[in-house]
């Protein structure tokens, strides 16, 4: 295993754990502060329960996210220096506003959880707040550097040195904000529609528990409207793409040849031999629809760019494909859930519950299958057209050890996440125990 094989392994084993945490860090404190709203308007005791059991799972979540957050810092650093010590100038300051938002969210957090009874109900619902602003925060600091590394701004380039760095337009990349968008709604997405499915489940066992009936409703509206509404920001980023990386379009669309009114293609293999994308189903005029919004325009293809600067297209195309096709199936969903809600039925019926369960897994499917498109399809750039991957890794040797032991922490730190998750998740709460919470929170409140 070559050592630049070894350093990219081990950044995509990082990145792909450590995303399932931070997204799940992004939505489940909306979520939380929605069942705290509806148990102050209502007094429902169901809601109050729900903001409570939620907060604990965001903590657990929260600790774990930070170690695989700070193992990713470090391997920035580590095995890749060369990136650092060139980009560190245009990039430094959105790390530090992420970490900036990382301590907020932190502090708030732990008043969040440990202010119950302590402070006003309005002072407390405000924490709750704060946390979830924070945690979007900082996945829109992450974005805009991935945003930056796609589509590279505020510098001129002077003797292979950064110089006249502007940071806030390096910030204000072509691609930063519709990166952020598009990443935030998917982390509503994915952990909106991975805990309705949990409470699916836990529904189907317990028919009549109002517990599960508020959070799948809560979770669907967020996760939901997620989903209908990353058809419109997955449109502004396609268009972002081709005008600025249209050999990532190319490979995603398995398009190798430059023409106007091309098509756009659903399923297929490409065969980058032959350079044709065998099986595809093509939709006339579909890609230049969608790049530029109008059927006769020219989209580049991959012939525009030398053979020694594609990515690997096979699979680039096919997590673009699984990304798309799940994310149109859960619009689908989202469309019967909102058409079932207003008819009264929407935890009421047995067939969408064991869809829900189904679909519980699939947003964190397709979020990685997004990432994958984003990293692969920028290869063999890690600053696109300034600075090669195989330029930026470190010379240690020997990255073979690092990859084996920071994967089996990331085993362990699985093992316990799932234990600790599944201990928390598993207990539906009785109505007495729901009564219980209610009145011990209403008796604090008088004291």
């Amino acid at each position: 295993m070559s050592d630049l094989f070894a350093a990219r392994s081990q950044m995509a084993i990082s990145l792909a754990f450590h995303i399932i945490f931070a997204v799940i860090g992004v939505a489940l404190p909306l979520m939380m502060v929605i069942a705290e709203a509806r148990w102050l308007r209502t007094r429902d005791a169901a809601y109050l329960c729900l903001a409570k059991r939620w907060a604990k799972g965001t903590a657990i979540l929260f600790a774990i996210g930070a170690v695989s957050g700070t193992v990713l810092s470090l391997e920035l650093g580590l095995l890749w220096p060369h990136f650092m010590g060139l980009a560190g100038a245009a990039i430094g300051m959105p790390f530090s506003l992420e970490g900036f938002a990382f301590f907020t969210e932190a502090i708030f957090l732990g008043i969040y959880l440990y202010g119950w009874n302590r402070v006003s109900p309005a002072v407390h619902l405000l924490a709750g707040s704060i946390v979830a602003v924070s945690g979007v925060a900082s996945a829109m600091f992450v974005c805009l550097v991935n945003g930056w590394m796609n589509t590279p701004v505020g510098f001129r380039l002077v003797n292979g040195q950064f110089i006249d760095i502007n940071v806030w337009k390096a910030l204000n990349n072509p691609a930063g904000l519709p990166e952020a968008i598009h990443m935030i709604l998917a982390a509503y997405c994915a952990a909106g529609f991975a805990t309705a499915g949990i409470h699916a489940l836990l529904a189907l066992r317990d028919r009549s528990n109002r517990f599960h009936r508020h959070a799948i409703a809560i979770a669907l509206l967020v996760g939901g409207s997620a989903a209908v509404l990353q058809a419109v920001s997955g449109d502004a980023l396609a268009r972002v793409t081709a005008v600025n990386q249209p050999t990532k379009l190319a490979a995603m669309e398995g398009d190798f040849v430059t023409r106007s009114g091309a098509p756009l293609r659903i399923g297929g293999l490409p065969d980058v031999r032959t350079r044709q994308t065998k099986y595809a189903i093509e939709i006339p005029y579909g890609l230049s629809i969608l790049a530029f919004h109008s059927p006769k325009s020219t989209v580049d293809g991959l012939d525009k760019t030398p053979r020694n600067e594609w990515p690997n297209v096979l699979v680039v195309h096919i997590a673009f494909q699984i990304m798309v096709g799940i994310g149109t199936l859960l619009m689908g969903v989202s469309l019967l859930a909102a058409w079932l809600a207003r008819k009264r039925r929407l935890t009421d019926n047995y067939r969408f519950l064991q869809l829900l369960v189904l679909c519980s897994p699939l947003g964190f499917v397709a979020l990685e299958a997004g990432w994958t498109v984003t990293e692969v399809g920028r290869q063999p750039w890690i600053i696109y057209h300034i600075l090669r991957t195989s330029e930026a890794v470190t010379t240690m040797p020997g990255l073979t050890t690092p990859l084996v032991l920071f994967t089996c922490l990331y085993l362990v730190l699985a093992v316990i996440v799932i234990w600790l998750m599944t201990s928390h998740v598993i207990a539906s709460p009785t109505e007495k125990e729901i009564q219980s919470v209610a009145g011990n929170e209403v008796l604090h409140a008088h004291a």
